[in-house]
């Protein structure tokens, strides 16, 4: 593509003033590319395309060539793209009259692949550091020695993965940091309610997602393994805290409190739990869970927000779009 237009990250892009029409050229994560059915019946792709700043959909209809180039493409397929800011129901949606994929040569210069790829916005080694504190933290010698033999055994897949594909933070290392915040918010939540048994809340909130290493693989897109397709990270992590109880020689009773936090921590059936919640230390967790993923949400939501920006487009998570202006006087 000779001759073209500034290169621009999302973040620049829906810093432009709204309803405005400017060229631009960006280079761009293929996240997902959902195959649809209109009204009439005719075929179109939905193409969301992003970078380490955030991310955007485009619609390719079936005359297309945009539609054959989209559809062919691989998975995690990185696009150099010529375009026009446009929007489509209040939501930033560019009508791109370009696109061609970069070569493996291309995506070899320095930084590219780390421009595209999001990351937990704290400092790495600090989550790190915060969460081998709270592992240390455990008391109780059985509870200790089972989260630590789970963690042992994955090893570091813990520090990279992602706590979701899409709903909460969905990026590299984003499960690390929602586990660090629940394991803050227990600790914090904690002198409010001595019904719970601190000791075995915190070793479920530290392993309640820990299933989701074996459930997610990829290294530009995050999908479900075979295994995660086949079982999901409750039934996982359920096996892995399992395994790892029994070689601790946790008592049974415990051992069967801690799998029912896992077990139970989706919160609601419908939502992917095995079970209800029924235990003072699975209710607490849960609700720690849901807590930190809405707030998950909308931290990411504001930090991707441009500066004109009054709203986001809606989150599913929370059925809304966010106000993410902060409150005036």
């Amino acid at each position: 593509m000779s001759d073209s237009p500034p290169l621009m990250t999302v973040r620049e892009l829906k810093a432009l003033e709204p309803r405005s029409s400017h060229a631009f050229s960006s280079v761009l994560l293929v996240r997902k590319v959902t195959a649809k059915t209109a009204k009439n019946e005719s075929s179109y792709l939905s193409v969301e395309l992003g970078d380490r700043t955030g991310s955007f959909s485009v619609t390719c209809f079936g005359d297309s060539a945009l539609f054959e180039f989209f559809r062919n493409l691989p998975a995690s397929a990185v696009v150099r793209i010529e375009a026009k800011s446009d929007y489509y129901q209040n939501r930033f949606s560019p009508r791109i009259s370009q696109a061609e994929q970069l070569s493996a040569e291309q995506l070899a210069a320095p930084g590219l692949l780390e421009n595209l790829i999001e990351t937990a916005p704290e400092n790495l080694e600090q989550l790190w550091a915060d969460l081998q504190g709270f592992i240390a933290s455990l008391a109780h010698p059985e509870l200790h020695a089972t989260v630590q033999t789970v963690f042992d055994d994955i090893g570091d897949a813990f520090k990279a993965a992602p706590a979701a594909i899409a709903m909460h933070h969905a990026y590299r290392h984003g499960l690390l940091e929602h586990t660090v915040h629940m394991a803050r918010a227990c600790r914090a939540l904690l002198p409010l309610y001595p019904e719970v048994d601190g000791e075995l809340a915190m070793a479920g909130i530290l392993l309640h997602d820990i299933g989701k290493t074996i459930e997610y693989e990829g290294t530009l897109v995050t999908q479900r393994s075979r295994k995660g397709l086949l079982q999901g990270h409750v039934v996982l992590g359920y096996q892995l805290a399992r395994r790892a109880g029994l070689k601790a020689k946790l008592a049974a009773g415990l051992l069967e409190r801690l799998e029912h936090i896992i077990l139970s921590h989706q919160g609601e059936l419908e939502y992917g739990a095995a079970v209800m919640a029924a235990t003072p230390e699975a209710v607490f967790v849960s609700m720690i869970d849901n807590l930190d993923a809405r707030m998950g949400m909308v931290q990411r939501a504001l930090r991707q927000a441009g500066p004109d920006e009054e709203f986001s487009e809606r989150l599913p998570g929370l059925s809304a779009q966010l106000l993410t202006r902060k409150p005036a006087g």
